[in-house]
């Protein structure tokens, strides 16, 4: 199975753009094969002379061949998709071009393909390029039909030729208009994928994040006690904190809640700088915040809360500058296989306390 998947990425490669423009590649052999069997049928038949369609099935496998090697090395060499698929189109018009001139009574049939090997280009060239290759088929399919209505009058009759260039330039030209509208509305797509995808970060930033403070929400911490909780525990224990805004209501009612958002804001900002890389503080509901310290001793907890008290009281709030802010804690520990439910329960508790005994301050449950 290794040996397998090694095989394939060593024909396909690992990237998903490569892997889509060989899957096109292959789409188009497949087309080649089509053609192939038809040829040998036009010549068990009659239709054609073997002498000129067994080259042309050679040039066509040995090029098609040569695409596989270009595509697979694009990235190497600096070819572009939209080069890579105006290149395989122009080999591809040349061979319809020698396929109509051999076809004999069937050459009617082989200018279809003309057609497909445009609709082929839809995916990966530019509207402007799909169009000068329209123009070119026509071009090259013309100086055909001209040669062989002026060498071989009586095999191709010019008026015969002249009528099956007008539907071919129908065709083409529709083909190519289609191809711009097509590209528009790829754009939009892109544009409306980009847009969902940017929503959906929004959403999902507004269902983890709380808007205020830019901490973790409700929510979010919920999920993230429920991964600690999976965690195997470490040897030096996880605390748990609640913290409540002390004098909170009197700040909004005597500053206003724009000053009380403003503690809020800077309450946050300052908390995150004493903070340890690996803890995490969430707004709880209202001015409390939860604030979980995994691998964390007692003292290391009562540390970095200690730190978080000393930033308050320093920090500037815009239209508070004459209030001292501070805030109470309630930590507590949790035992080994202790639902975070409990160990919160008894940092309540904590809290309670160090708000009977005067607030500004931490008390361990």
């Amino acid at each position: 199975m290794k040996r397998l998947r090694r095989l394939v990425e060593l024909v396909c490669g690992v990237d998903p753009g490569l892997r889509r423009m060989l899957h096109y590649w292959a789409a188009t052999c497949l087309l080649y094969v089509a053609c192939i069997v038809q040829i040998l049928v036009q010549i068990d038949h009659g239709f054609s002379d073997p002498a000129v369609a067994h080259p042309l099935i050679r040039y066509g496998c040995a090029v098609a061949a040569g695409f596989y090697l270009l595509i697979r090395f694009s990235a190497r060499i600096g070819l572009k998709p939209d080069q890579l698929a105006v290149s395989q189109a122009l080999f591809s018009l040349v061979c319809t071009m020698f396929l109509y001139a051999i076809s004999g009574p069937l050459r009617g049939a082989t200018l279809v393909m003309t057609v497909v090997v445009i609709a082929f280009c839809m995916f990966a060239a530019r509207p402007r390029q799909t169009l000068m290759l329209s123009l070119t088929a026509l071009a090259g399919m013309g100086a055909t039909m001209w040669y062989l209505a002026a060498s071989d009058p009586a095999r191709f009759p010019p008026a015969q030729e002249a009528q099956s260039f007008g539907y071919l330039a129908a065709a083409l030209l529709s083909t190519a208009l289609l191809s711009g509208e097509m590209h528009k509305l790829r754009s939009r797509l892109k544009h409306q994928r980009r847009e969902l995808s940017d929503a959906l970060d929004t959403i999902r930033v507004l269902a983890t994040v709380d808007e205020l403070t830019s901490l973790v929400n409700r929510r979010r911490m919920h999920e993230v006690l429920a991964a600690e909780e999976r965690r195997q525990p470490s040897t030096r224990g996880t605390c748990i904190a609640l913290l409540d805004m002390d004098f909170f209501k009197q700040v909004n009612d005597q500053c206003g809640h724009a000053a009380g958002d403003s503690v809020l804001r800077c309450f946050s900002q300052a908390a995150r700088a004493c903070l340890r890389g690996e803890d995490v503080l969430a707004r709880w509901g209202g001015e409390e915040f939860l604030l979980l310290l995994p691998d964390a001793s007692l003292d290391d907890a009562r540390g970095v809360l200690e730190r978080m008290l000393d930033g308050v009281h320093a920090m500037p709030v815009p239209g508070v500058e004459d209030r001292r802010i501070s805030f109470s804690a309630g930590l507590a520990t949790r035992q080994p296989g202790e639902p975070f439910a409990d160990a919160i329960h008894r940092a309540d508790k904590a809290l309670y306390r160090a708000k009977e005994e005067g607030r500004d301050r931490i008390v361990s449950a």
